[in-house]
């Protein structure tokens, strides 16, 4: 008998005995289960908000803050440096005039719908030319608001996490009141996590003079960032620095990439109990089929089929895991909408993205764990001696 033969003759003897030890099996099945879901909520919530903001960068947008500020924050760009920026080479125009949006960032208070508790909201101030850099920008609900009121406008991810943003809502920030006149969408980027009001308004109620903190610009299509950063070089009363909006979201992003990386560590320490409870089922399978192995080895099985038989029963337990692990994380998770502070610290409101490259690498840690439980009890099954084969059952 060839040796695929025996192997499967083994592996339809292991399987026909699980039964025996249903309980024991199903343990081994249900952690691997549990480490690949927590795996993969991770991973879905560090892709979901890597996804959230680079999708709000474009590349043919120029971004400006100071000269050695990390964010919008802690960035000042005055009225007269504006003016300059809008003289960069480069800018494109539309029939209101190049395309340069200066735009204020403040931190207003925000109460949580999950779980009642403050947090803060970025309220945004920009002119009209503002709307027009944001391409996915849509207006789901009420109208715009209109410049030199408090009126503002309110991003669907505020909405869903936020209480007391609705349509027609009055909103009091300190001793400022707002009247919400609009819901907008920007296709579930971080942008929807902002509140957006006239730039002026914003300048005049937070004592802001004619200052901002970014300035954004659309590009021509053969624009240079280095003709442009050239320009700000030689132009002495410019302190600014310019990158794509695209790479500046990309760097904003880096600094919540701990999501991932605490979720591989988790997972990895859950694995080692995993592990730990499937060595202990894989041995009891073992030594529960002691006098079938030891009786196949007498009629001329080898110890290889032995071997294989046991560590395929291990990877199919394993692997059965993996997918039941898999299609938790994705019922529970995929789509979840949560927010979390951002470099900024403000809430970034994103929703748990699963793929399937986040599902294989739950399958992979899955089988990593049948192949390490199966190895040393399938190296053990090698070994029943033949007299077993022949001692009775007591």
């Amino acid at each position: 008998m060839s040796l695929l033969a025996q192997s499967s003759a083994v592996i339809g003897m292991n399987i026909k005995s699980l039964p025996r030890r249903l309980w024991m099996s199903l343990a081994m099945v249900l952690a691997s289960a549990v480490v690949v879901a927590v795996l993969l909520a991770f991973l879905a919530m560090a892709k979901g908000f890597e996804a959230t903001l680079q999708s709000a960068g474009q590349e043919d947008v120029a971004f400006f803050i100071r000269t050695g500020s990390a964010a919008e924050l802690n960035s000042s760009v005055m009225k007269e440096q504006v003016d300059l920026l809008r003289e960069a080479p480069g800018i494109a125009s539309n029939e209101n005039g190049k395309l340069v949006s200066p735009e204020l960032y403040v931190i207003v208070d925000g109460t949580k719908k999950s779980s009642g508790t403050d947090a803060n909201i970025p309220l945004r101030g920009m002119e009209p030319q503002g709307l027009a850099l944001r391409h996915n920008f849509k207006l789901v609900q009420g109208r715009l608001f209109t410049p030199g009121t408090d009126e503002l406008i309110v991003g669907e991810g505020v909405l869903r996490q936020f209480e007391g943003f609705e349509l027609g809502n009055e909103v009091r920030f300190g001793k400022n009141r707002w009247t919400v006149v609009g819901v907008f969408s920007t296709g579930g980027n971080v942008f929807e996590s902002e509140l957006w009001a006239d730039a002026k308004v914003i300048q005049t109620l937070y004592n802001r003079g004619s200052s901002y903190q970014s300035v954004r610009a659309k590009l021509t299509a053969d624009a240079k960032l280095e003709d442009i950063q050239a320009y700000i070089k030689n132009e002495p009363r410019l302190n600014q620095e310019v990158q794509t909006e695209a790479n500046y979201f990309a760097v904003q992003g880096e600094g919540l990439s701990y999501m991932a990386i605490f979720g591989r560590v988790i997972s990895a320490v859950m694995a080692l109990g995993a592990l730990a409870g499937a060595l202990n089922t894989m041995y009891t399978s073992v030594s529960d089929r002691a006098k079938e192995i030891a009786t196949l080895r007498a009629i001329g099985f080898s110890n290889l089929s032995a071997f294989i038989g046991t560590m395929a029963e291990a990877l199919v337990l394993a692997l059965l895991g993996g997918f039941l692990g898999a299609l938790a994380a994705f019922l529970l998770f995929d789509g979840l909408s949560t927010s979390t502070l951002s470099g900024s610290f403000t809430q970034v409101v994103f929703s748990f993205e699963m793929s399937g490259q986040l599902v294989m690498q739950g399958i992979w840690l899955a089988l990593i764990i049948g192949f390490i439980s199966g190895f040393f009890p399938a190296w053990r099954a090698t070994s029943v001696p033949v007299a077993v084969a022949f001692q009775s059952r007591g």
